[in-house]
């Protein structure tokens, strides 16, 4: 009997445990699978930010800094509207010699809307009702007001080269001149050139096969019509976001290999009319995109196996989602809820003094601003790797969120904590004296400093006595360490 009773004790702690486990086994995996999809998102959101400020910041450089090649082809045009006054047949014209002469193509387009003459010998008989339907309603318009236009930013469809265009009608609206300057070997294009930073995320995702800038035509920025054209699938998914302003993913194949294709709208702030709209292509492997969650459900599918099977192994299975609910996923720095709990845990060591460091990156927002996401984020790593070699055994080190880090030192002084408050400062300007553009920003560090139990006994109390001493550190010049002290 008693047996029977120590048997069924078992079994029911047993099937207790394993409900129990299973419960939190279930709970593990959606905590983390909308962690790793929020994640997911966070990234992909990063590599469309750098994208567009990437193109961005060449527009803006255009506007700013190349005011002159729109004044110089207005300047041809009005002289080659001249010569059309003066001669109007265009087969006697000199096109390569006038390409020589002013270092630009030009371009003759009839009522039609076809290329009838140019330097560019290839481009003769380009009908644009047939390529570019957009272009042929927009060269209507131009053509009715007689005006001089330009734009920015578009394409060569023979070349793939990127080109600046100009339109002007002649006096009795039966042609349009058109002129174009190469943007690949200016120096503002090769200062600003934004396939480097398509090249670089491609290199820094394993995930992304291909990244494309489309014009509103669908053309490919930076490759001709013979090595990228969209196929008719790929052509309904971006004129659907060019018309929706919205993003649209199909699924569909690159090079013979299953592939998701993201189109996102793109707005320009300094263009305008043709080039002002454009549509940002990334190609990508969503199973290697969603590998970090095609694993949480396998390790999910292993927990539960494990636990019916060998309920003594459960806390080995379960110790990587323990690790990532604790852990920084950036910095791999213990996070937030680490943090909470140790303070928590910090109260039983009684008699003993313990630093209370907060750490606050000055002008950060600035380097994602100015230099991007990519950049603030390879910082944040290198300044979280700094805290982390500083601290001594009797230390640990959070990253609290943004650019704010934390430190909790066990068993010191006043004297150790300044020490070692002014050598994660020194480390940290060492860092950034180390990559120009982020000096240029005014990156520093700055530290408040409290003591428990000196300035309270709880968590809140501490932070906002080191938050107070942070902020006087910062009032004082940035740069530096403040402690707490009471008169503050």
């Amino acid at each position: 009997m008693k047996y029977n009773l120590r048997v069924k004790l078992i079994v029911s702690i047993v099937i207790l445990a394993i409900m129990s486990c299973t419960f939190l086994a279930i709970v593990s995996f959606f905590q983390l699978k909308k962690q790793t999809e929020t994640e997911n998102e966070f990234v992909f959101k990063r590599i469309e930010d750098t994208i567009k400020d990437s193109l961005k910041s060449y527009e803006k450089a255009i506007l700013l800094l190349d005011d002159n090649s729109a004044e110089k082809m207005k300047e041809y045009t009005e002289m080659l509207i001249e010569k059309y006054n003066e001669n109007p047949n265009f087969d006697e014209w000199d096109f390569q010699g006038l390409n020589q002469a002013l270092g630009m193509h030009i371009y003759i387009i009839n009522t039609e809307n076809v290329i009838t003459h140019s330097s560019f010998e290839q481009d003769i008989g380009l009908d644009f009702t047939k390529c570019c339907k957009k272009l042929t309603t927009l060269l209507n318009e131009r053509r009715a007001t007689g005006e001089f236009y330009h734009d920015a930013l578009d394409i060569e469809q023979q070349t793939g080269e990127l080109k600046k265009y100009s339109y002007m009608a002649t006096p009795d609206k039966k042609y349009m001149i058109e002129l174009s300057y190469s943007l690949n070997e200016n120096n503002i294009f090769k200062a600003f050139n934004f396939f480097n930073h398509i090249q670089e995320l491609k290199g820094l995702y394993p995930f992304i096969y291909d990244i494309h800038i489309l014009n509103i035509g669908g053309l490919t920025l930076g490759k001709s019509t013979n090595e990228r054209r969209l196929t008719e699938k790929e052509k309904e998914a971006f004129d659907r976001t060019l018309s929706s302003k919205q993003p649209t993913e199909i699924d569909y194949y690159w090079n013979g290999t299953p592939a998701t294709f993201r189109y996102m709208f793109y707005e320009s702030e300094f263009d305008r009319d043709f080039a002002q709209n454009k549509v940002i292509e990334i190609i990508y492997d969503e199973k290697l995109w969603n590998a970090n969650l095609h694993q949480i459900k396998k390790m999910f599918v292993i927990q539960l196996i494990i636990i019916f099977s060998f309920v003594l192994v459960l806390s080995f299975v379960i110790a990587r989602p323990m690790y990532l609910a604790y852990h920084d996923r950036l910095t791999g720095l213990a996070n937030r809820s680490a943090f909470d709990e140790f303070i928590t845990a910090i109260k039983t060591k009684k008699g003993k003094k313990t630093a209370f460091f907060m750490i606050d990156l000055d002008h950060f927002k600035e380097v994602n601003d100015v230099l991007g996401h990519q950049s603030g984020d390879v910082l944040l790593k290198k300044v979280a790797q700094i805290i982390r070699t500083l601290i001594p055994k009797n230390g640990e080190a959070y990253r609290y969120g943004g650019d704010e880090f934390i430190v909790v030192l066990n068993s010191t002084t006043t004297e150790e904590a300044k020490e070692l408050a002014q050598k994660i400062i020194t480390e940290i300007n060492q860092l950034v004296k180390q990559n120009t553009d982020i000096d240029n920003l005014g990156v520093s560090a700055s530290i408040g400093i409290s003591f428990y139990p000196d300035d309270g006994d709880n968590k809140y109390l501490l932070y906002k006595k080191a938050d107070v001493a942070l902020y006087t550190a910062k009032e004082k010049g940035k740069g530096q360490y403040s402690i707490f002290e009471t008169e503050y």
